[in-house]
């Protein structure tokens, strides 16, 4: 039997069997797209961030050893750990390191935010003042500049020689333990620099209108730095304080060179920093200075922590609600 197929009726045209449907992948948009140039760029970063963990674990591990740099360490396990709860050294580095964080840190955020309000009302020569006040923060950690700072304050000093012209005996600030470390404190809030100009540019990005607005409704300047500008530069204060503190906690030319490696007069100077290296370098106790720095990483990441937590009650951020 053949089969047959029926005819369309007259009149009617008959379609083309449809084509299978080739869907075509959509080219990413520019703002879906991933852009790697900028992984390249950290390339040497995390280079150098996974060559680190050799050094790191190598302290680690000798935290727990006793090693004098001559002889192969010998695993002694806590022993470094419990010896720095008796010694007296260990305790007044501690106190002269706080000390130091705790009075110039606030301070020099203080003296930074101040200079960076005055510069951010349209001062003529703005770039010159900003490079002046800047050049401080660069070259306050050097070893020029310290001894400078030492001269400066010596018995015979500039400092004293302008006291005596006011008829004021000065005190021998270097050499003696109730003002060694004030020196120190001032160089550190001399140095305000590095968080004043992010200050400032924080401040030339909030805008005109919120203080023109406080200014209608009667607010004065006190009302509008309190709750205008505080609130929205709370991030970068934020940002300064956690990075003065790390700085400050880890302080050791400065301490070094004012005392000449001793951490005197009576050791008012003696940093944490600076005992880590006296007894890794100077005593050879390799093995209890790994076990110091050990100590010093968790005080700083202590102190970082409690700052992020802080931060949740004071710093203010206008994505706030939408996270």
């Amino acid at each position: 039997m053949v089969a047959t197929v029926d005819a369309p009726p007259r009149g009617e045209r008959t379609l083309p069997p449809t084509a299978p449907v080739v869907r075509r992948r959509r080219k990413p948009t520019r703002a879906g797209r991933i852009d790697w140039s900028g992984y390249l760029f950290l390339i040497p970063w995390y280079g150098g961030m996974l060559l680190t963990i050799i050094p790191f674990g190598a302290s680690l591990y000798l935290a727990f050893t006793d090693y004098n740099l001559l002889n192969a360490p010998v695993f002694v396990g806590f022993e470094n750990f419990a010896e720095m709860l008796s010694d007296p050294r260990v305790g007044q580095s501690l106190i002269v390191t706080f000390v130091y964080t705790f009075v110039s840190v606030p301070l020099s955020l203080v003296a930074a935010l101040g200079v960076a309000m005055a510069l951010n009302q349209g001062l003529r020569g703005l770039s010159f003042y900003r490079a002046i006040y800047y050049l401080p923060s660069l070259l306050g950690s050097s070893v020029a500049i310290v001894m400078l700072w030492r001269e400066l304050f010596g018995t015979r000093g500039v400092v004293n020689t302008a006291l005596g012209w006011l008829g004021i005996d000065g005190p021998a600030w270097v050499s003696d333990p109730d003002t060694a470390l004030s020196v120190l404190i001032m160089l550190n809030i001399w140095t305000f620099g590095s968080p004043m100009v992010i200050f400032l540019a924080a401040l030339r990005q909030v805008p005109a209108m919120y203080y023109e607005a406080a200014a209608v409704d009667g607010a004065t300047k006190w009302w509008q730095f309190r709750y205008i500008t505080v609130p929205l530069i709370s991030p970068i204060i934020f940002f300064n304080l956690v990075l003065s503190i790390i700085g400050s906690l880890q302080t050791f030319t400065q301490g070094y060179v004012m005392s000449n490696g001793s951490g005197g007069p009576a050791g008012s100077t003696l940093f944490f920093n600076l005992n880590l290296y006296i007894e890794g370098f100077g005593r050879f106790n390799m093995g209890y200075a790994s076990a110091l720095a050990w100590l010093l990483l968790l005080i700083i990441a202590a102190l970082t922590a409690v700052n992020f937590i802080a931060q949740k009650h004071w710093v203010f951020y206008e994505d706030a609600e939408e996270r």
